[in-house]
């Protein structure tokens, strides 16, 4: 399977470094499965800590192939600047999704969903049951 059909997958966070991380741990973990296109959208283009609205438009359209994007973001500010930018209209691609998910365990059950081929509904419903991982 090609990637032209998958959900892109863009993981939010604060930090460069933790979206990055985060990203290949998923890639990781989905095996051989098709490789589902990812992009960590972390920190400023200053390369501080943050959120950039420039940055997370370039990931969505990066990871875009028409089958549509879930975004997974980490905290308050980053989940506040996707919806401003979904809000636009204009930004980011469409069929681009917020999940509502862990950033880990979403991300993972993400990336794993999306490489069997799994539609955006799919892809949303597998990271936002991450919420229900029990560790104990």
């Amino acid at each position: 399977m090609t990637d032209d059909k998958l959900v892109g997958i863009v993981l939010v966070s604060h930090s460069a470094q933790v979206a990055a991380s985060v990203a290949e741990l998923a890639q990781g973990l989905a095996g051989g499965g098709a490789a589902v296109p990812v992009a960590p959208a972390g920190g400023t283009e200053a390369g501080g800590l943050g959120t950039s609205a420039e940055l997370i438009a370039a990931a969505a359209a990066s990871v875009d192939r028409g089958a549509g994007v879930a975004v997974l973001a980490d905290l308050g500010s980053a989940v506040l600047t996707v919806k401003t930018l979904l809000a636009e209209g204009d930004e980011l691609p469409d069929g681009t999704r917020l999940v509502d998910a862990p950033f880990v365990e979403g991300a993972v059950a993400a990336v794993v969903t999306a490489s069997t081929g799994a539609g955006l509904d799919a892809v949303e419903a597998a990271a936002s049951e991450a919420y229900t991982y029990r560790k104990v």
